[in-house]
């Protein structure tokens, strides 16, 4: 496994994003692990936290793109942070860009947010987690009703690697089959799985004998296929 994606691992640890013990879902699902990025909170932590998604989207689409789409609401600071990453890690200048919740009407009108969207224009579009793709069918049209885009990609934090509500696949998997573009992630529930456990950090060990069998058991149900 790559470098930054252990130190990835240790960080969503660390910031308290990543969290292990009993959890409802919105779904509906008992899960023995729960991960809300709204606990990135520091200027220090959105700063590593852009690092890792720049290293990621190079990793998977390169920098050869124009504009990455951060859906609202959170996906405004995760995109703004990552824009900076990548000018800093490999000196390229990605213009960000939102939607609003609500049409503007007046000064600075529409329904974007940051650069416009134009035809010909390269999107990439970042997420923290997806597990539904209902995100993405309110972007979609969005960046299309803009012009003739080419949509690279979407990248998240976590893939969680479970069924959507609608089948055996994930919702990153639902996604591409549906849009027709690629789909990644920083790292996957596996990867997190695979180098947490019985691994002491800071202390503690995170994924013992006892989560781990938890996780196992909660895939064993609502593992994607």
């Amino acid at each position: 496994m790559e470098q930054y994606k252990q130190e990835f691992i240790e960080f969503m640890v660390e910031s308290n994003v990543l969290k292990f013990g009993d959890f409802t879902l919105k779904s509906g699902r008992k899960s023995p692990f729960f991960m809300n990025a709204g606990s990135y909170v520091t200027g220090t932590q959105l700063r590593r936290l852009g690092q890792y998604y720049a290293k990621a989207i190079h990793d998977n689409y390169g920098v050869d793109f124009d504009i990455l789409f951060g859906p609202a609401y959170k996906g405004i600071p995760l995109g703004v942070a990552t824009v900076m990453a990548i000018s800093e890690l490999y000196g390229k200048d990605v213009k960000y860009c939102s939607n609003r919740k609500e049409i503007k009407d007046h000064g600075d009108a529409g329904i974007l947010l940051g650069s416009p969207v134009r035809d010909g224009d390269k999107v990439v579009i970042i997420e923290d987690v997806t597990t539904s793709g209902k995100s993405i069918e309110e972007t979609f049209p969005i960046l299309k009703a803009q012009g003739d885009v080419e949509i690279v990609g979407l990248i998240v934090s976590l893939n969680r690697m479970e069924k959507g509500q609608s089948g055996d696949q994930s919702a990153l998997q639902e996604i591409q089959e549906k849009y027709g573009f690629p789909t990644a992630a920083i790292v996957t529930m596996e990867e997190v799985a695979s180098y947490l456990y019985r691994k002491e950090y800071n202390g503690k060990v995170y994924i013992d004998d006892a989560m781990k069998a938890s996780i196992d058991a909660y895939y064993a149900v609502y593992g994607a296929k």
